[in-house]
Parts: structure tokens; sequence; C-alpha cells
């Protein structure tokens, strides 16, 4: 079991994630089924993600599982008080007891699109995150999407890994996302220490991820000029440096004055 800390708006930036860019694979969905993977001791942060999906698809299903029976008693009293002042029609949000395995899910045979596990594995020893990958990409539906998240406390700063079936449908890296709070950040590279726990030991010389945060690093500091006019100016600048320079960068402006940046993970990686 987890320590199941969270708190209210933690998980906002992953939210607005799967919400924006990713918000395609639900909207295509044949089955509009969501797995929040270990919604900790509070629902708070599954019901937000519930109310999230809907703007972008009014009929999703948002099914919150964790691996204490205690956990998912307080989670299941708090969905039916959130039911009542739901929008009418809104599917409820359900809670399960259960784990990397995805169930049990409501109906026979149906396959998620999209699974969040935020602050999950980051728990788990390293050695073990390649398996639980496995089994939760086995059990999504085809085109779904794992993301593999860790945030801080209060959400302020946020890493996460998009993981998808690859070739024989073994689990595969497709992108690395970093979120940040602009106001009062030193460097885009103090992110580092929320890195999914896949990551987290690499950052090293020699590693892809260490990298990739040393280059944002030193693209924030040339453009320090253009921090005059606010960090948001300074981070695109940055973030239009490091694409410039020939990294895989995902996104464009749109997304970068968000305090966000997308790479494809590994670099040069393709999605099948």
């Amino acid at each position: 079991m987890t320590r199941g800390t969270t708190g209210a708006n933690r998980l906002r930036r992953l939210d607005r994630w799967l919400a924006g860019p990713q918000g395609r694979r639900l909207r295509r969905a044949r089955d509009p089924l969501v797995v929040d993977l270990g919604h900790g001791a509070s629902p708070v942060t599954t019901l937000e993600l519930a109310r999230r999906l809907r703007a972008v698809r009014p009929d999703v299903e948002v099914v919150g599982l964790e691996i204490h029976p205690e956990r998912v008693a307080v989670a299941r009293a708090a969905a039916r008080e959130d039911l009542r002042g739901g929008p009418p029609g809104a599917v409820p949000v359900r809670f399960e007891l259960g784990g990397f395995e995805l169930g049990p899910l409501p109906g026979e045979g149906r396959r998620p699109v999209l699974v969040r596990a935020a602050n999950v594995l980051r728990q788990y020893p390293e050695e073990e995150v390649g398996a639980a990958w496995a089994e939760v990409v086995g059990r999504l539906a085809p085109g779904g999407l794992l993301v593999d998240a860790t945030c801080d406390e209060l959400g302020r700063r946020a890493a996460w890994l998009a993981v998808v079936a690859g070739r024989g449908g073994a689990p595969a890296t497709a992108s690395l996302t970093v979120s940040v709070r602009l106001a009062g950040l030193g460097r885009p590279g103090e992110v580092a220490e929320r890195l999914p726990k896949a990551l987290i030991h690499r950052n090293t010389p020699g590693e892809p991820v260490h990298a990739w945060l040393g280059a944002l690093d030193a693209a924030w500091e040339r453009a320090a000029a253009v921090g005059a006019f606010g960090a948001r100016q300074r981070w695109v600048a940055a973030c239009a440096a490091v694409r410039s320079a020939g990294w895989p960068v995902l996104d464009g402006p749109a997304r970068w004055r968000l305090g966000e940046v997308g790479l494809a993970w590994p670099p040069g990686y393709q999605e099948p």
C-alpha cells in the first residue's frame, strides 16, 4: 500500500494534459472507460479527473482503484455525495478494490482507454516498474495509454511518462512531459526530483534524461534576458531553443505557455 497522501487540485497539470493533447484518445474511443490507479487515502483527485474529462466526453466512465479496502469504502461514500451535486445525467464514478491487474471493471471484457497512475510507482522498487507497466498495458484498449506520473505535494512540479503498447504488445514509452509552475522557478532541472521511478535514478551523465534536463537548463539560462518580459516568455524561448537544437519536442507555444513541454521518449521514438 502506498502512502496515499494527496490533496485537492494536486494533479491539475496532468489532468490538463489528459483533457488537452490526449483528449483525442477519449473522443474517438468506442468505450470511454478511464481508470485512476491508486487514488490514495482521499478520492478527491479521482473525482476531479472525472469532472475534467466530462468536458471532453460527457459519457466518460471513471473507475478508481485501490488495494486497501478502507480507502475504497471512504471513496465510495465521497462518490455518492459528489454525484448529488454533479451535472444531470453524469455517470457516477466507481471505486473498486484492485491494482495493476485493473479489476474489477464494470462490464465483461472492458478495457480502459486511459489509465492514470500518479505517485504510485514512485513508491515501488525500480526493478518492479517494467512488470507493472506490462500488467497494465496488456489490459488497455487498442490505442490506449498508461500515464506514469509523479508530482510534488502541491502539484507545482510534475513529470510523467506516456506508456503504450509497442511492438509485440510490450510496454514502450512514447513521451516524457515536464510541467512546472513558472513563478519562482530557478531552473527547469529542479523537476528532476519528481521524475518517475523509471527515470529518477538515471539522471546521471551519459543518460538521455540527464542530457535533456541539461539542455533545457542551458536554454533557460541563455533566455535570461527574455525574462524581463516574464517567466512565461522565458520558458517559451527556452523550449523553442531546444526544439531548434534538434530535440524531438512534441508540442508548441500553446502548451509551453502553461509551463509544460513534452518530448518523444526515448528521443527518436515513434509510437506505432
